[in-house]
């Protein structure tokens, strides 16, 4: 059995003091992938750092919404440049905020529009964040769906049945994180239960959001078993095929780390 984290944070403090350690873990758990998610420019020498430094490792470039006034300029030919390295398979963590509102809405809006276009151009994968901003995240995916060339995945989703079905009609993926299997999660698990078995990823969003039973801790990417078993049962499925289903899934949409 196979699976992939699509999406941690492996370049974070919190895995300074276990790293390989971390790693040995994960790969007993049958993790045979991860990628490790850029969330700051300034950061992306060290995320590229550690994908470069294991096989089975991949990462993305770009700017979290929460970054965006900090970083509000930064070098687009820079990023354009950086995706052509092997290593980097994918364009984010990029969308919008507005639960939080670390960052001026406008300028969320135009920096995840120029990770849209940034995506579009390289064909690279979008990774898209999303919270408490389901119409504006969608009508800017439109808008990039439109110009042509655009796919990705809503990752760590917590949206409603109509962002759900809208973000599938748009042909991206939905990434379901360890949140599915927390008791209070009763109307993402019944999105999770009908997500077609081809659009679906699961993932950690390590060190944060912790599955069942190990909720409270520090996630890592060998949790993501946990997750894939919740959702397993969930969904009528052996764990076996769901794991199978979501790495030909992540290889598919994330091609350039297939190989």
């Amino acid at each position: 059995m196979r699976l992939i984290d699509s999406h941690c944070h492996l370049d974070f403090p919190d895995f300074t003091s276990d790293f390989d350690a971390m790693l040995e873990r994960a790969e007993e758990s049958g993790i045979t992938q991860c990628l490790t998610i850029c969330t700051k420019m300034r950061d992306f020498p060290k995320v590229l750092a550690i994908a470069e430094s294991q096989n089975h490792i991949h990462c993305t470039i770009g700017i979290h919404p929460h970054e965006v006034e900090t970083e509000q300029i930064f070098n687009y030919s820079e990023l354009l440049a950086q995706t052509r390295h092997p290593k980097v398979v994918g364009i984010g963590e990029t969308g919008l905020d507005y639960y939080y509102d670390h960052s001026d809405r406008e300028l969320q809006k135009k920096s995840f529009d120029l990770h849209i276009k940034a995506a579009s151009e390289t064909g690279l994968p979008l990774v898209v964040h999303c919270r408490d901003a389901e119409q504006d995240v969608l009508a800017s995916l439109r808008k990039g769906w439109e110009r042509g060339n655009l796919k990705g995945v809503i990752h760590c989703f917590t949206g409603t049945p109509e962002m759900a079905k809208a973000s599938l009609e748009l042909g991206f993926y939905i990434s379901i994180s360890g949140i599915v299997t927390f008791k209070n999660a009763k109307s993402l698990q019944e999105i999770a239960a009908t997500i077609p078995d081809d659009r679906l990823l699961i993932e950690t969003d390590s060190p944060y959001l912790a599955p069942v039973p190990k909720r409270g801790k520090r996630n890592e990417p060998s949790f993501v078993y946990h997750t894939a078993a919740f959702l397993a049962e969930l969904r009528g499925q052996a764990i076996e095929t769901l794991a199978e289903m979501t790495s030909k899934n992540y290889l598919t949409l994330f091609s350039k780390a297939s190989g």
